[in-house]
């Protein structure tokens, strides 16, 4: 069996919408003003590790 491959032009693709938790709520990022996208842009993410 062969497999194909699809390519799609950036009009044909579907827009992928990011949420996050702000102050309890779930929100897209495209509804923040542009001073709180840059900050979500630099946002780090970290894993708290166990304690003994």
């Amino acid at each position: 069996m062969q497999q194909q491959t699809i390519t799609l032009k950036d009009e044909e693709r579907t827009r992928c919408e990011i949420w996050t938790r702000v102050m309890g709520y779930h929100r897209p990022v495209t509804s923040f003003n542009p001073g709180k996208q840059s900050e979500y842009r630099e946002r780090q993410v970290f894993v708290e590790s166990k304690t003994r």
